[in-house]
């Protein structure tokens, strides 16, 4: 499966989510540190998910960007 991942500037570091997997996020210090712990904390996230019984999401987000003139 594959979710999406927003990775947002916030004031000394990076933050991370998944809307398909709420609850889900990570912090790191650079972009590189973010997404590695993004994919532990997806990992993670499943796993309790599934010892809980719970069901797996499908993934279901999506993204797009728009582009203007400035």
């Amino acid at each position: 499966m594959r979710y999406l991942v927003v990775i947002e500037k916030a004031k000394s570091n990076y933050a991370a989510y998944s809307p398909d997997l709420p609850g889900c996020v990570a912090t790191g210090d650079t972009i590189t540190e973010v997404e590695r712990n993004m994919r532990d904390a997806v990992d993670f996230h499943l796993e309790g998910m599934r010892l809980h019984g719970d069901p797996i999401p499908e993934p279901s987000s999506r993204s797009f960007y728009v582009e203007i003139a400035a």
